[in-house]
């Protein structure tokens, strides 16, 4: 008579916030299924369903609290997970009926809630499967071809208007033979293209400095330097994400000028007027980090830059603004995000002096994105003409769309391919530019 195997348990997921938060919940899905336990793609058919929440800004935890109350609504059996854990309380007291909350990173506790809430069917053939680290667990939740490679956790800065720390702890660096392993598994399984992220990637190994790793019989350090390098000879693409502009971030220019990094700075500078910085406690020096881009550039003149800057900040004047679109007109960014200043609970920042009123924050919200935008639009037309090598995120029948080397995942803009129907999702392609816009562009596949 044959065995019947039975029905593993199924879990859902909702996945909100950052990347960091994305790369945390392929952690713990890819846990509970080496655990046996298989994935949902709806509510209803989910033994119990997991929310990831975020908790950086009052927004994002709203949005964190709508999705537990759908989840409730929709199935009723939820586990709470993610950076608004460390407000359980509050989770709580609004919904009484979740089974768990538990904080960011710390996936066994979630593991053990999920086994609690829907334990995990026990025979001597689906415990075969191998359980292996949470880094090794090989689930992803983005597309096959590009996937996000977490080097550290936490933060060692304290800046005015962020929680981070609170959440996430101090700086906690990886090993670098763990993150290689890990990017040699996700090129092996499909990867075309790792994006490397972190609170502060800059500063990735300040906290182990003196523990070098062996890797493929040479010694590696743990410095972002390093690890770029060795993450370059294993990826055809590489990109850094949330680098701050320490003086070693340099030494890493050279490696893009080579073709080993993708040419792409991922830099949140914040603000340029240096009574604003000194008021986020933030680096204030902005004549000098203008002198360090135009060094990159000088370096790798196909370097793209991007930045997010934050207005109406308390204590933002006018004159302070205008310092800052000022600046941006000088250093000439290639991708820029603004956001309005918003409170967050716990924020050194809610207790400063000046608070900006709301219809100005958006008027400034306005004009930066206004001016960002016009300098989008003529650093993309200077590409029209020009051969770029593109990556293929989708393709239709006839076109595709990708994005070139200055264009991060759902952050920046895209390339619009005509006659691409032949192409591949995940090829990397020499690419003519024909149009461009504000934001995005338009070209066709190079005959071969």
């Amino acid at each position: 008579m044959a065995t019947v195997l039975p029905s593993p348990p199924r879990v859902g997921m909702v996945s909100l916030g950052c990347p960091k938060n994305l790369v945390d919940s392929e952690r713990i899905l890819g846990r509970l299924r080496a655990d046996g336990y298989t994935m949902s793609p709806d509510y209803q058919g989910a033994d119990v369903v997991l929310v990831n929440t975020c908790g950086f800004l009052d927004s994002a935890k709203e949005e964190s609290l709508e999705a537990i109350g759908e989840a409730i609504a929709e199935n009723g059996r939820v586990i709470v997970t993610g950076c608004m854990g460390k407000e359980a309380e509050v989770i709580r007291a609004k919904f009484p009926q979740v089974l768990a909350v538990t904080g960011a990173h710390q996936y066994e506790q979630v593991v053990e809630a999920v086994h609690e809430a829907a334990p995990p069917a026990r025979s001597p053939y689906l415990d075969l499967v191998p359980g292996g680290a949470v880094e090794d667990t090989g689930l992803k939740l983005t597309p096959r071809h590009y996937s996000y490679l977490k080097i550290s956790e936490g933060c060692n800065h304290r800046c005015s208007f962020c929680i981070i720390p609170s959440l996430r702890g101090d700086l906690a660096s990886r090993r670098p033979d763990a993150i290689l392993r890990e990017a040699e598994k996700l090129v092996a399984a499909g990867t075309r293209e790792l994006l490397v992220i972190s609170q502060d990637t800059s500063a990735y190994g300040v906290d182990i400095r003196n523990e070098p790793r062996m890797w493929q019989g040479r010694e590696v350090w743990p410095h972002m330097t390093d690890l770029a390098r060795e993450l370059g000879r294993i990826a055809p693409w590489v990109r850094l994400h949330y680098v701050y502009p320490y003086p070693h971030v340099d030494q890493v220019i050279p490696l893009m000028a080579e073709g080993l990094v993708l040419p792409y700075l991922d830099i949140p500078f914040q603000h340029a007027s240096p009574a604003v910085l000194r008021r986020m406690k933030r680096p204030a020096n902005d004549a000098k980090v203008l002198e360090r881009v135009r060094g990159w550039r000088s370096v790798c003149p196909d370097i793209a830059i991007r930045s997010s800057f934050v207005v109406g900040f308390p204590g933002e004047t006018e004159e302070d603004f205008r310092y800052l679109l000022d600046w941006l007109d000088e250093a000439q960014l290639d991708r820029v995000g603004a956001f309005r200043f918003e409170p967050v609970e716990g924020a050194a920042a809610n207790d400063l002096p000046d608070h900006v009123p709301e219809e100005v924050k958006e008027e400034r919200y306005a004009r930066v994105m206004e001016r960002t935008a016009a300098i989008s639009a003529a650093k993309l037309q200077a590409k029209v003409g020009r051969m770029l090598d593109v990556i293929v995120d989708e393709v239709g029948d006839e076109g595709a769309t990708g994005r070139s080397q200055a264009d991060a995942p759902d952050i920046d803009g895209q390339v619009f391919l005509r006659d691409a129907g032949h192409l591949q999702v995940g090829d990397i392609v020499r690419v003519e530019i024909e149009d461009a816009d504000e934001h995005d562009l338009y070209g066709v596949p190079a005959s071969i």
